[in-house]
């Protein structure tokens, strides 16, 4: 979310200033590949980028490619092949041995709905949302229809038009995506035509809670703004909790733990962190939280800790269950030998996003298989009479 809501600005900056802008957008990657599918990047017509497709690799012909859409008003959709040794456009051996689908679409700013109007849309839901692309792989040199409609997690459309002539076909897929929790492809074809669809599945961005104010709640509240984390800190301190202290952060309150969930909004993605230090507020904290929908509560210190804290509780008449104890965290943190605050803040960060991403934490090469799940890549065929 934090590379779309740069190009949102970037678009914005240039728009002001009277450039005109293009818009890449990875549509499909079969192999492998930096990006996957769905990075973006914005061109303007001096030559200004935001965002990135590829590790540099495939950026300077893709600025160039950019430009001339930007001249000529006609979307593109380019093919990279960077298993093509041949291929001077992009440079020889690279070594990721994917095919990439890049489509290039010229970004009109009178038009209500164009890409980045889109983009604004799923940035603003604070919800999962699905933004539609069409494109055609099989006659690239036809309009590309492009990035065109943006559906929200219930498949009601937010914003745009869909080319479909059957709309049903099109929501019933969205819905199938937004259960799945990931993007995918889809060919629609007839007798006469096909066009290919990318349904690109967006979640909002973590929501870090981070119940501490002290020093070390500093270096996760950078690390956590870095990635693109809405961060919030909470003390029950006033003299801790300074927003002078917390710039980056969304909000600092102080607040007492029985205030703290009427306070904020919390959902299936907010991720709490409790570093105050102080036994009994992180405790107080801990009972309220229990029975939310959280996918991640971190408390620093020992296990005996928690194991104390949990045992107070059930003295207090309190009940957990073991599932209610599967999101708590305790030592917070993967194990790196993290030492210094900064460190042990890399290490809590890096475990939220394994957990949030149902990965284990482990060493890339340690994996037997590919990094990024390659199923998603695959086109699903579906005739426009919804026949698989």
């Amino acid at each position: 979310m934090k590379e779309l809501r740069s190009i949102i600005e970037a678009y914005k900056k240039a728009t002001a200033e009277g450039r005109k802008t293009a818009l890449a957008t990875i549509v499909h990657v079969d192999g492998s590949a930096y990006r996957r599918a769905g990075a973006r990047m914005l061109v303007d017509d001096e030559g200004n980028v935001t965002g990135a497709i590829s590790g540099g690799c495939l950026d300077g012909d893709a600025l160039r490619k950019a430009q001339l859409v930007i001249a000529k008003q006609n979307a593109k959709l380019v093919t990279y092949d960077t298993s093509n040794e041949e291929d001077i456009s992009i440079g020889i051996q690279l070594g990721c041995e994917g095919i990439i689908q890049v489509l290039f679409e010229p970004i009109d700013s009178l038009a209500p709905k164009n890409p980045i109007e889109l983009i604004k849309q799923v940035v603003q839901l604070k919800a999962p949302g699905i933004i539609c692309t069409f494109f055609d792989v099989k006659n690239k040199n036809n309009h590309q229809i492009g990035t065109c409609i943006v559906f929200d997690k219930n498949a009601n459309i937010i914003l745009g038009e869909s080319p479909q002539s059957d709309i049903d076909i099109l929501i019933d897929d969205v819905k199938n995506t937004v259960a799945k929790k990931a993007s995918r492809f889809i060919s629609y074809e007839n007798s006469e035509n096909s066009i290919d669809v990318f349904l690109e599945f967006f979640q909002p961005p973590i929501s870090l809670i981070i119940v501490g104010a002290g020093n070390d709640a500093v270096p996760l509240m950078k690390i956590a703004d870095i990635i693109g984390w809405e961060v919030r800190v909470i003390d029950g301190r006033d003299t801790y909790a300074k927003s002078e202290k917390f710039e980056t952060a969304c909000q600092v309150l102080v607040l007492k733990p029985e205030q703290l969930i009427e306070s904020i909004t919390i959902d299936e993605y907010t991720a709490f962190v409790l570093v105050t230090h102080n036994y009994n507020y992180d405790k107080g904290v801990l009972k309220y939280l229990l029975p939310l929908n959280i996918f991640y509560i971190g408390i620093l210190g020992p296990k005996k800790k928690l194991n104390a804290m949990l045992q107070d509780l059930k003295k207090e008449g309190i009940d957990y269950t073991d599932e209610m104890l599967e999101k708590v965290y305790s030592p917070t943190g993967l194990d790196i030998g993290a030492e210094t605050p900064d460190e042990i803040a890399l290490s809590i960060i890096a475990e939220i996003q394994a957990v949030f991403q149902k990965k284990n934490g482990g060493s890339l090469r340690d994996r037997k298989d590919v990094i990024h799940d390659r199923h998603g890549n695959i086109f699903h065929q579906k005739n426009i009479n919804g026949e698989k």
